[in-house]
């Protein structure tokens, strides 16, 4: 559905984009994530048509996406600072929606709202940050898009509204077979409704998976070894050991890559006891992070 293909962006002679290749299934929540700066807002406005990449394509449904109206009519778009016209009301901007997207539906509008609560009396510039983030998932999601983009989509909301806005995401593609790209710093929500998800830093994708790849490829265990002194030299030849933390006896590895015959080579060397230790996405970022700090 999906498909981003060498893509380079050059804003002002710097590189904020380097060579991204991505494919997002029809169907499916994408999630993206990285540290603030890493580039994950700029390959979003590409994704929307906003900016033209300097080299490679993003195509929707196998047609480029940069100039075609065609194409950005089935995509809805919420940014993290939802700049509408601040004098309309609410009800005056869902009318603009209406006559520019031609499947938006008005009954799904008032049937959203009713979660929602959103005054359609009130003037933009009069809602809180949290409730023009309502404003803006209510009208994209009211366009019945065949993709939905999402940059912090849950910026200013409070936690009962998150949980809604996460469980709604889940019934559109339950109901509509939608494609979801989603970006946010709220990592929790994302290992809940995400399939798939990709790690960007300094403008490059350094790690992308389904969600279930993701845990099984970097892991955290627990070890006890038989000689202190002596593994601390022989974990030096493995080159996909992450972190190494020590309390008493008891030392935890951070490993990517991670595979059986890795922890059959850490009985080799000495290790009585191996357990593995759950990893949240966060956990995973983190230690994936700093891994990539420490080898630059």
């Amino acid at each position: 559905m999906i498909d981003i293909q060498n893509v380079t962006k050059i804003i002002d002679e710097k590189v904020i984009l380097k060579d991204i290749n991505l494919h997002v299934e029809k169907g499916s929540i994408f999630g993206i994530i990285g540290e603030n700066g890493a580039g994950k807002t700029t390959l979003i406005k590409c994704l929307t048509g906003i900016y033209k990449p300097t080299k490679g394509s993003i195509k929707i449904d196998g047609k480029e996406v940069f100039d075609k109206k065609e194409i950005k009519e089935k995509i809805g778009y919420v940014c993290d600072e939802n700049q509408y016209f601040s004098s309309f009301k609410v009800i005056e901007l869902k009318e603009f929606y209406e006559k520019t997207y031609k499947k938006f539906s008005e009954d799904r509008f008032y049937e959203l709202n009713k979660k929602f609560k959103i005054p359609l009396d009130r003037r933009i510039r009069e809602l809180s940050k949290g409730m023009k983030m309502r404003v803006a998932i209510l009208l994209n999601l009211s366009i019945q898009p065949e993709v939905l983009i999402l940059d912090e989509p849950t910026s200013g909301l409070d936690v009962l509204i998150k949980r809604e806005v996460m469980k709604l995401l889940l019934d559109e593609v339950a109901a509509r077979n939608i494609t979801i790209f989603v970006s946010s710093h709220y990592l929790d929500h994302m290992e809940r409704i995400c399939d798939n998800v990709a790690i960007i830093k300094n403008g490059e994708i350094k790690f992308n998976s389904s969600m279930e790849e993701a845990k099984n490829s970097i892991k955290k265990l627990q070890i006890v070894f038989k000689d202190d002194k002596k593994v601390e030299r022989e974990l030096e030849q493995f080159n996909n050991i992450i972190n190494v933390e020590t309390i008493g006896r008891v030392k935890y590895l951070t490993v990517k890559n991670y595979t059986k015959d890795f922890e059959n080579k850490l009985y080799e060397i000495g290790a009585n006891f191996i357990e593995d230790i759950d990893m949240s996405l966060e956990d995973i970022f983190i230690n994936f992070v700093e891994g990539e700090d420490k080898n630059e």
